[in-house]
């Protein structure tokens, strides 16, 4: 009789065993929700949204975007950190992240998630109007130096993605940021429309965000601030080509999940955004918008971020908008 219990009890142990572990073998069982920092119609919205719609392919269950706006984006971002960390919450976390903590607005930094995959960077541009007398950013930087605090840019806010990128490559180029007054604007568009009507004379922001006037003639970019040309103008050089100069910066944008969520919910996770980033969907999408489309694995978005973490706090220091 005891051997039978023993026997019955080990079948019970077993059958236990086989269950949970197809519990676990079976995630996700439930829909899963994807968290957007930024405001809907934006560009990261859209990378969200069809990142979204192919998630639901691969995982089969339906993926919710949620949009949590405010705070410049820490609102957001701390929603995706202090989500359950069960794999169903998930969040495109934006270059921001390293930028927000300088500013005393958080405690949030890139190592406060769980990295899933970098999924896009779009390079910051240096876009003159088409009429400028500058034919290559030597020449832009000679007038600069020659005239200190004559020649002006704009595309965002005071401390923003796209006033750091300018300081920062005038300070990688031993030239004062202070050289250049920044003229904050609500975004990339006002400030090239200041560029066009004469009211500044430089917009250091992306090539998707300038591409209606560059191909309407009346803005022209000079350089780009990545490693390689971008796909949108191949003819642009990098900024290292035209000066030597090796500043690189830029808006990326990466998936992410709460710090500590289960193993097999984030390999899962990763292996799905891979397939994502090197689908023809997902390309082809990026493609017609002018996004860049650049993938890294977990350990490298994490080296990634720690890296543009530093290079926004030497270049907001040296602005002097760090608190």
């Amino acid at each position: 009789m005891n051997r039978l219990s023993n026997v019955f009890a080990g079948a019970i142990a077993f059958g236990l065993l086989l269950f949970a572990t197809a519990g676990q073998a079976a995630y996700p069982e439930r829909p899963l929700t994807v968290i957007v920092p930024w405001a809907a119609g934006g560009g990261t919205d859209a990378t969200a949204r069809i990142i979204a719609t192919l998630l639901e392919k691969e995982l089969g269950q339906p993926v919710n975007v949620v949009n949590r706006t405010g705070g410049s984006g820490v609102v957001g971002h701390a929603a995706i950190a202090s989500a359950a960390p069960d794999g169903y919450t998930i969040g495109l976390i934006t270059v921001e992240i390293g930028m927000m903590h300088w500013q005393g607005l958080t405690d949030l930094t890139g190592a406060s998630y769980t990295p899933l995959g970098l999924v896009n960077f779009d390079p910051a541009g240096v876009q003159v109007a088409a009429d400028a007398p500058y034919k290559s950013v030597n020449d832009l930087v000679a007038a600069i130096k020659a005239n200190p605090g004559k020649l002006k840019a704009s595309g965002t806010g005071q401390g923003g993605i796209w006033h750091l990128a300018i300081a920062g490559m005038l300070r990688d180029m031993k030239v004062d940021p202070a050289s250049v007054p920044w003229v904050p604007s609500n975004g990339a568009a006002p400030g090239l429309q200041d560029l066009v009507a004469g009211g500044v004379q430089i917009a250091p922001c992306s090539l998707p965000e300038a591409r209606s006037l560059i191909d309407a003639g009346k803005v022209k970019s000079l350089a780009v601030m990545a490693d390689a040309p971008a796909a949108l103008y191949p003819n642009v050089p990098t900024l290292k080509a035209a000066t030597g100069s090796s500043w690189t910066m830029g808006a990326w944008r990466g998936m992410a999940a709460p710090k500590n969520i289960p193993p097999e919910a984030r390999d899962k996770l990763v292996a799905a955004i891979k397939k994502i980033a090197a689908s023809k969907d997902y390309n082809d999408f990026m493609a017609q918008r002018g996004y860049g489309v650049v993938y890294q694995g977990p350990d490298d978005f994490a080296k990634y971020m720690a890296k543009s973490d530093a290079d926004l706090g030497a270049t907001m220091k040296a602005v002097g908008i760090v608190k």
